[in-house]
């Protein structure tokens, strides 16, 4: 954008120069040619002139010829009397060219210093010309040079928008590459790109590969944490139970049955911890597989129907087929979560209601109970972590349903809360995309 009209500027003025400068010349080869008519006659000054010669000197298609010659003292011998006005001091074969204003008009004026007469005498020639030729010089070169340059700058423009085009095309698909990417692929990128780009596609394999690592490392200490949690609490959760199968005093009852929930708790907060973190979005997960949330409810049921009933809790199952593309683990603990909750906080003597099926294309998985449910105004708060309903009863640490609703989104799936059937209770719903059918 600067280099293209300093380009043109500096060429018009190379150009415009030249050219004057040849019409300068075009006036002093004028000038030399008057010169040759100037003679001493008895002594004095004068210059043989015809007509003929004089129409010769003045013709010109577009400019108005004017000249004079002048003795040494300065008066006209021949010519036009208004070019002895300019008062220039030259001597023998010295030059002037300047430009004029006489007569009302704009002349360039070409003056010659000639020998003459007496030695030491010198007379001068003038000749002159209006400055059509040079006004229009100056329009068409303005004219051909600004046509040049717009034609000139709009190819550099062309040319440069499809250099960069072309340039930053497989940048923009890298772009796009990483952008699709989770922590599940951190494979390699092997993307064409410009040599100049190769140092940051190496960097990022670089990054990939400590990801990669430490995934890797955070997946073992998942692993590990889940076993080490596990089989102390679970260990210990057994000897109560056996210890109050023995015989022992009354008063030791209620300090056993504390330390039974108490344990259980702990278990229950390990293993939701842990799902947790396997459900955060930044976390490497397993891969999605098929998966029929009808045959994920049944294998729940045979873990959930004896405890509900020792709890006093009617737990039914309305099963239909729901294929879906998921990660078995997570969606086994987001129903895990779901029936705990209702079991715990639904009541004794309440229904629990579990149903698959499909829903105006998207697989469901829903969990309705007849408890106290919870407060519409509490019912977005209660999806985050650490928080619980404000009527809330029991021991619960308030994560059950943030992990559900994390578990939801990561399977690109909704959680919502609304009132059960009548008015009364939870309904909680999960709605998730269909598996294709192969």
């Amino acid at each position: 954008m600067l280099t293209v009209p300093a380009g043109s500027l500096a060429l018009y003025t190379l150009i415009r120069d030249t050219t004057i400068a040849w019409l300068d010349q075009g006036l002093g080869d004028t000038a030399l040619a008057l010169s040759n008519f100037i003679r001493t006659h008895d002594g004095e000054l004068v210059v043989e002139i015809s007509g003929q010669t004089d129409g010769a000197l003045r013709f010109d298609r577009l400019d108005r010829i004017y000249y004079a010659v002048l003795a040494p003292e300065g008066q006209l011998l021949s010519g036009d009397a208004m070019l002895a006005a300019p008062s220039v001091k030259l001597g023998p074969g010295e030059w002037d060219f300047q430009d004029v204003e006489l007569d009302g008009q704009t002349l360039r004026l070409a003056s010659l210093g000639v020998a003459c007469g007496v030695v030491g005498n010198v007379c001068q020639v003038r000749v002159a010309e209006t400055t059509a030729k040079r006004r229009a010089l100056r329009r068409d070169l303005l004219v051909a040079l600004g046509l040049t340059m717009i034609v000139l700058a709009t190819g550099l423009v062309a040319a440069g928008w499809l250099a960069i085009q072309q340039g930053l095309r497989p940048l923009g698909e890298l772009s796009q590459e990483v952008a699709r990417r989770d922590l599940d692929r951190l494979d390699p990128l092997e993307h064409p790109v410009p040599s100049e780009v190769r140092p940051l596609i190496n960097a990022l394999n670089s990054l990939f590969e400590r990801l990669r690592l430490a995934s890797n490392a955070q997946q073992d200490f998942l692993a590990n944490a889940a076993h080490q949690l596990r089989t102390p609490l679970t260990s210990l959760l057994t000897e109560i139970e056996l210890a109050m199968l023995e015989p022992h005093e009354d008063t030791q009852e209620p300090l056993l049955q504390r330390l039974k929930i108490g344990v259980d708790r702990s278990a229950r907060l390990a293993q939701q911890m842990l799902s947790m973190a396997r459900s955060d979005a930044g976390a490497p997960r397993e891969g999605l597989r098929p998966l029929d949330l009808r045959e994920l409810a049944s294998l729940a049921a045979e873990d959930w129907v004896p405890r509900a009933l020792a709890a006093g809790i009617d737990l039914g199952f309305e099963l239909e087929s729901a294929p879906v593309m998921a990660r078995s683990f997570l969606l086994r603990e987001l129903l895990e979560n779901l029936i705990h909750n209702s079991v715990n906080y639904a009541g004794e003597g309440a229904r629990v209601t579990v149903r698959t099926g499909v829903r105006d294309g998207r697989a469901v998985l829903e969990v309705e109970d007849t408890g106290p449910g919870i407060p519409e105004a509490d019912r977005e708060r209660t999806m985050q972590r650490f928080q619980r309903g404000s009527d809330a009863k029991g021991s619960g640490s308030g994560l059950g349903l943030a992990i559900a609703r994390d578990i939801a989104l990561s399977h690109g799936g909704t959680l919502t809360l609304s009132d059960g059937a009548h008015g009364q209770g939870l309904r909680v719903l999960l709605t998730l995309p269909l598996a294709r059918q192969t």
